[in-house]
């Protein structure tokens, strides 16, 4: 049966053959493709506008295209090799070994690494952070970790049935972490799990593996996006380049908090996590925990805290009486948790622990392979076999410790943070950032360059963490800098009166570097420059 075709459709089509008869047929095939490839262009560029902001693909594109004008890439590529040489200028690698050598030289290799001990900087004290333990290595907790570390340096937990010893000590300085934190409380739910790693990048690394892997088996989630505040570490800008995962980076507060409003803004169906940090890792101020989580509860999403720094203060310093909010497993929403141990743990370097709420949500973080043929193989971590000395100083660091001695530590630590506070608070020149929350105190100036305050520090020995946004600088107070307060803060207050009086760049110093990178508005050629001085690093 035929339909008889309406009059105003032949009057349609012989309009349009009409119009189109005058256009060449190679035209009409090939102006589809370009309307697709031009659509496809826009696509494109309103992406990197929504990803990146209108401010910063604009740069991008004035600097690319000024990069074209032949000799400025040149002048560029000068300008930048020069920086680069600058920040790698202590670097003398002259007589470093390039192969083995001929003949082995047996114990006498002990001396030759003690000369190289030598070369090393002055850090009892002078650092901030870096070393958490008291004293040095042959006294005390320091001796003690260390000859732990040496009985058990031949051990792999991944060879489970040969070193059951290690594989109970990751197992109790799991559990042992994990109640700490709040596992024995009822809102926790009980299951709290989790596995060492070799660091907080690394717990970080596997939250948010799981975090996303988890999010795509409960809601589908296949184009992943985390929130997290501009506060939070550098480790997930590495996670969301390693997993695939869009990131979205949103202000802090005036008081330097996450700002839960704003990441609820950014919240969609492609979110798979937010991130909050106890306290964070640039102004020591720990982010609302609380609202986050019920944030995260709200959309049923995952919410990882960065407790690395405070994982063993926080605990300590509330049970002293310090005002300290919410922050760990019995805040409902929380699903995962970072703590370093060798950290405030004062375990050796290269101990971390990572936790779930539950092991549903840490199932995701493993890799099993059943297609090998090297048989059928399960990994936990990243790492495939561990150093068991380092997870045997980490169990021996908190059992020789126990609850007393972390207590009497964070009570040291927490005075002396407090008096460095006090002392920075009454130098005119500076200001205190925020109202930091626990031994991380950042300083920043209207009156002087805090980078040449920085330079100057450093060529009194002094070695703390220049910080941007705003220019500032900061000290991360451990057991090292309990004895010599006073002398930071007199060398501190020398350093703002020596660059007052005479204020320009330190001969030798960063502070230029620091400066011009804090207003250089390309950032790919900041990016640049980081990856150029590591290329020329290792």
């Amino acid at each position: 049966m035929e339909f008889p075709i309406p009059p105003w459709l032949n009057q349609y089509r012989a309009s349009a053959n009409s119009f189109l008869s005058q256009y060449e047929p190679l035209t009409l095939l090939l102006a589809p493709l370009f309307s697709l490839l031009l659509a496809r262009i826009l696509q494109s560029f309103f992406l990197v506008i929504h990803e990146q902001g209108l401010k910063a693909t604009s740069i991008s594109f004035v600097m690319s295209a000024i990069k074209l004008v032949p000799g400025v890439k040149k002048y560029i590529d000068a300008e930048k090799q020069k920086i680069v040489d600058k920040l790698q200028a202590s670097g003398n690698r002259d007589g470093w070994r390039t192969e083995l050598p001929k003949s082995g030289l047996g114990d006498k290799v002990l001396m030759q690494m003690k000369d190289e001990k030598q070369k090393d900087v002055t850090w009892q004290g002078k650092c901030s952070g870096t070393v958490y333990i008291g004293g040095n290595e042959n006294e005390g907790h320091f001796s003690l970790i260390n000859k732990a570390c040496s009985m058990f340096a031949h051990t792999n937990p991944l060879h489970l049935s040969v070193f059951p010893s290690v594989v109970r000590f990751e197992v109790e300085v799991v559990a042992m972490t994990a109640a700490i934190l709040g596992s024995k409380e009822k809102a926790s739910g009980g299951q709290i799990c989790g596995n060492m790693t070799s660091g907080g990048t690394e717990s970080i690394l596997l939250a948010v593996k799981s975090s996303r892997d988890y999010m795509k088996a409960k809601k589908g989630i296949t184009k992943p996006e985390m929130i997290i505040p501009v506060s939070a570490h550098s480790a997930y800008d590495k996670a969301a380049q390693y997993f695939k995962i869009m990131l979205w980076r949103v202000p802090v507060d005036k008081e330097f908090r996450a700002d839960v409003k704003a990441i609820k803004r950014h919240i969609n169906k492609n979110t798979i996590m937010i991130v909050g940090s106890a306290p964070g890792f640039p102004h020591g101020i720990i982010d609302p925990i609380e609202e986050l989580g019920d944030l995260a509860s709200n959309y049923h999403i995952c919410f990882h805290v960065d407790l690395c720094l405070g994982g063993f203060v926080l605990p300590f310093a509330r049970k002293l009486g310090y005002p300290v909010p919410p922050f760990d497993f019995t805040v409902q929403g929380v699903t995962s948790i970072s703590v370093d141990v060798h950290k405030y743990g004062l375990a050796p370097k290269g101990t971390s622990v990572v936790l779930y709420r539950n092991r549903e949500i840490r199932k995701h973080q493993f890799v099993a392979v059943t297609e090998w043929t090297g048989g059928l193989y399960v990994s936990p971590t990243i790492a495939g076999s561990r150093p068991g000395g380092l997870i045997a100083g980490a169990w021996a660091a908190m059992i020789s410790l126990g609850s007393e001695g972390y207590l009497e530590n964070t009570k040291e630590i927490m005075e002396a943070s407090k008096r460095i506070q006090k002392g920075i608070q009454d130098i005119p020149e500076l200001f205190v950032i925020g109202r930091p929350d626990m031994s991380i105190i950042a300083f920043g100036s209207d009156v002087v360059d805090i980078f040449e305050v920085n330079d100057v520090l450093s060529s009194k020995g002094w070695h703390l963490n220049a910080l941007q946004r705003p220019n500032s600088v900061h000290i991360c107070v451990t057991l090292q800098h309990v004895p010599v307060v006073q002398t930071f803060l007199k060398d501190l207050r020398d350093s703002v009166q020596t660059v007052k009086e005479n204020p320009g760049p330190v001969n030798g110093g960063f502070a230029p570097i620091y400066g011009a990178a804090g207003k250089m508005p390309d950032r790919v050629m900041v990016q640049d420059l980081l990856v150029e001085f590591m290329d020329g690093s290792c």
